[in-house]
């Protein structure tokens, strides 16, 4: 079990790996051994997430959701597999923690009237400083 919030808790085996070549450095290495993971987690279909964090989630997740409503995360900053698949948890864990929390709502507020006093107030004076550094025009006689 995979802990995301104390309510939200994955199974292992909703999470689904799949080892690529990387690009980048690593030498030999990087043409020989699939160490980059591509995470799939169906993020439409999970038991475990609340149909709130769900509809948040497939927000933030944007253009790593596919069509099905599979989350695709590719880790490849570290040279291990292992140290790729621990990055990839940690980056859903994550999201996943950041689509539970509850926006807080708006609440709308007008300005008072001494606040609306002081910006018309404001405006004026920054209006008479600048029309004092208009130039004078001479009236001819």
């Amino acid at each position: 079990m995979i802990t995301v919030t104390p309510h939200i808790q994955l199974r292992e085996e909703e999470l689904h790996f799949q080892f690529v070549l990387a690009s980048g450095p690593g030498g030999q290495n990087v043409n020989k051994v699939a160490t980059a993971v591509q995470l799939r987690f169906d993020a439409a279909h999970s038991p475990s997430l609340p149909e709130d964090v769900r509809q948040r989630l497939m927000k933030l997740a944007g253009n790593r959701l596919t069509k099905e409503g599979e989350l695709l995360i590719t880790a490849k900053r570290f040279r291990s597999q292992e140290r790729n698949r621990q990055d990839a948890i940690k980056r859903l864990v994550a999201l996943l923690q950041q689509a539970a929390e509850k926006p807080k709502p708006r609440r709308l507020r007008k300005p008072s009237r001494a606040a609306k006093q002081r910006r018309l107030e404001e405006k004026r004076r920054r209006g008479e400083q600048k029309q004092a550094r208009r130039s004078v025009k001479v009236l001819p006689d």
